[in-house]
């Protein structure tokens, strides 16, 4: 019984993320609208079909939180964003029992999480703050994480600390 907790939990997961993030949704992969609705030049709305209702009005997206929503917060520290990170790669791992950790740079790393994946599920919005121009993950002094997968169940995360290198006394390190 114990066995078939797993693989159910990340169908349901797996079901879930394509009813959420299925193509003709409104906003992508970024999330739904409450209806694909958009208002007319006339001040109706346009069905997706664009044919004009009398009655329906463009309802604004929904909101939904997100995992990564904390991440570098000033609520909390260095400690919480790695511990976040960590369970973002959990919730990865979860949904491709079979990939285990996504390998490569951060900016490969940062790209499946983001939604580059089978199943196009973006555990971290693209357009996260945390994210730089050349698409890594960041800390919270702005320096990309060093992932470093011990195994296909874990990845230690390295934060170079506010001095911003890699490698030295402040940085912070999570090793599940």
């Amino acid at each position: 019984m114990k066995r078939l907790v797993l693989p159910v939990a990340a169908l349901v997961l797996a079901l879930l993320a394509w009813l959420y993030f299925r193509p003709g949704l409104g906003r992508g992969t970024s999330g739904p609208t409450a209806r694909n609705v958009a208002p007319s030049p006339a001040g109706k709305a346009l069905s997706s079909s664009g044919t004009a209702g009398s009655a329906r009005r463009a309802e604004p997206p929904l909101e939904r939180s997100n995992l990564a929503d904390a991440l570098n917060s000033p609520a909390t520290d260095i400690r919480a964003d790695l511990r976040l990170v960590s369970e973002i790669l959990d919730t990865f791992r979860s949904n491709f029992p079979r990939e285990g950790n996504p390998v490569g740079t951060n900016a490969e790393i940062t790209a499946v999480l983001a939604g580059r994946n089978k199943l196009r599920l973006a555990l971290i919005p693209p357009e996260h703050s945390a994210i730089n121009r050349s698409g890594e993950l960041c800390d919270r002094w702005g320096t990309p994480f060093f992932f470093h997968a011990e195994s296909a169940a874990r990845m230690e995360i390295r934060s170079a600390g506010p001095d911003k290198k890699m490698w030295t006394a402040d940085d912070v390190v999570f090793s599940p």
